[in-house]
């Protein structure tokens, strides 16, 4: 049960730190959060130590955890990650996607696309969910798992530059997107590792163009 717990609340934590809910800065104090969500210290702890060990939190002695802030080089590096992984996960998809899977990638570009404009935060969810599954249809599990906590992390970093809002409401996010899912409906595997990447590395220019600095985001 402790463990069931633990799985529950690092979820709604992730989740809470992912969207700016826990901002950077935040202090997190174990006992408040057992009172919040009427369980016993030892899941919330489970909970607070599995956190600290993904970078989104870190521990003060006496005093509680602390929401970390995102950095420059951190997004750096959770993208670097990305385009080694996520073009591979693309090329396997493409080879052994099913017709659900096409369906389930076409609904969430339909929705990206109808939020754009009016909701980007809602357009961004849409999009970390194409990701989400298109990824989660790889047949690699190990890449599955890296990536998870790169497209929250990604996901995060959106609340953090709001230069990333501009570009999520933007025609071409959608349309690298769309060439993306076409590559993969056409069985093109080489073709749909190319468009991730290249995807990808639109996604780092909207980023960290302009960036040069290594100082920490806030947001």
């Amino acid at each position: 049960m402790a463990s069931s717990l633990s799985e529950r609340l690092t979820m709604e934590l992730r989740e809470r730190i992912t969207t700016g809910i826990l901002a950077p800065g935040t202090l997190v104090i174990e006992p408040a959060l057992a009172e919040e969500f009427q369980v016993s210290k030892t899941p919330v702890r489970e909970s607070l130590r599995q956190l600290t060990s993904e970078g989104l939190l870190q521990l003060l002695p006496k005093k509680g955890y602390l929401v970390r802030a995102i950095s420059v080089e951190d997004i750096h590096e959770v993208l670097e990650l990305r385009i080694l992984l996520e073009p591979r996960a693309a090329h396997h998809v493409a080879r052994f996607h099913s017709a659900q899977t096409l369906a389930v990638l076409r609904g969430h570009l339909a929705e990206q696309e109808q939020l754009a404009e009016a909701d980007p935060i809602a357009s961004m969810l849409a999009a970390r969910r194409f990701h989400e599954d298109l990824c989660a249809a790889n047949r690699n599990t190990r890449i599955t798992g890296t990536l998870t906590r790169c497209f929250a992390e990604t996901a995060r970093a959106h609340f953090v530059l709001p230069s990333m809002q501009t570009y999520m409401s933007q025609s071409t996010e959608l349309a690298e997107h769309q060439a993306i899912l076409a590559a993969i409906t056409a069985a093109d595997a080489p073709g749909a590792e190319q468009a991730m990447r290249t995807h990808l590395q639109s996604i780092h220019r909207a980023m960290l163009g302009g960036q040069e600095d290594r100082d920490e985001l806030w947001g």
